[in-house]
């Protein structure tokens, strides 16, 4: 089983995804695409910021979020957002922990982190409206390396 997920809710943005893909293929993470993405897997793009680390990559795309949470919605989920309540270092992380990103225009929708207010996240930024939020790819290594380091780093060198 894989310690940690990094769930991308219709990523936009292929080199995102592609250096997420590599993150997760780097530290034993799953990763799981919800549709609809605003690529294809197989654009270059996408393979290129991934490099020659897609073929370790345990992916799993997904319809719809509906489809996600049916099959996963008893998981330990987390919801990534600027509108998190809480910051990242304020949880202690389960194994198995599925972290939620939203698409990088709109974020996780608002009902969605309404209705799991307690475990909504955010990455603590400066008071600044010019600077909406940190890049995605950014975002998921922080997320998954202050999990990572809760648990020890389980199996790194």
């Amino acid at each position: 089983m894989n310690a940690f997920h990094i769930v991308l809710v219709e990523p936009e943005i292929p080199p995102n995804t592609g250096n997420i893909a590599r993150t997760c293929a780097a530290t034993g993470t799953k990763l799981h695409l919800v549709e609809p993405l605003g690529f294809e897997v197989s654009d270059r793009t996408v393979k290129r910021a991934g490099l020659d680390y897609w073929p370790f990559v345990d992916l799993e795309i997904h319809p719809d979020l509906d489809a996600f949470m049916k099959k996963y919605g008893g998981a330990p989920l987390y919801f990534i957002s600027t509108k998190g309540r809480r910051r990242h270092v304020d949880f202690s992380y389960e194994a198995g922990a599925m972290f939620l990103f939203g698409k990088e225009t709109a974020g996780l929708d608002e009902t969605l982190l309404r209705e799991n207010a307690d475990r909504s996240v955010r990455i603590p930024m400066l008071p600044d409206d010019r600077l909406r939020s940190l890049n995605l790819a950014n975002s998921a290594a922080v997320i998954l390396f202050e999990a990572l380091r809760q648990h020890g780093f389980p199996g790194f060198k």
